[in-house]
């Protein structure tokens, strides 16, 4: 069974992982900044978190289990941000995820427009910063600092 101070961490986390969500959506719909392929999957792992905290705190079923996979996600979480981040910062080049369209290939005109209209965004470029941090950047810091948080919630259980 989770103490109180553990379903207040896990409420706090509830509202974290709703804010990012938040505001990544006003920063996409409301400011005009279009994600990258990316950008989009770093989403996910907020999404299920918030479907597994609510499973946590409402239903107390498979708690530790739940602590481990929501560790888990956060620990790909982390792997997916820093990847991104590398492709931001030149260490790693884009993979087919999120490469650009080749206009360098003989296209027709229907199959140019039809690229065009798709309106790829480039993995690499940065459109959005928050205190001179890419958001891809505060989303490795945010998703390893919840990683170790859900780890240590999972190590924990159960003990006094």
């Amino acid at each position: 069974m989770f103490k109180k101070t553990n379903n207040i961490l896990l409420i706090s986390i509830l509202f974290i992982s709703f804010a990012t969500l938040i505001a990544a959506f006003i920063i996409q719909y409301g400011l005009g900044h279009q994600p990258c392929k990316l950008c989009i999957y770093q989403r996910i792992p907020y999404i299920l978190s918030i479907f597994l905290i609510i499973e946590l705190i409402f239903f107390k079923r498979n708690e530790k289990t739940t602590l481990l996979l929501l560790s888990l996600i956060f620990i790909i979480s982390v792997i997916l941000a820093f990847y991104h981040f590398g492709i931001e910062q030149g260490f790693f080049t884009e993979s087919f995820v999120c490469e650009s369209a080749n206009f360098s290939e003989t296209l027709t005109k229907d199959q140019l427009l039809e690229q065009l209209k798709q309106n790829i965004i480039s993995c690499k470029d940065v459109s959005f910063k928050v205190l001179g941090l890419s958001l891809a950047s505060i989303n490795v810091i945010f998703s390893l600092v919840l990683s170790v948080i859900f780890l240590k919630l999972f190590l924990n259980y159960g003990k006094n």
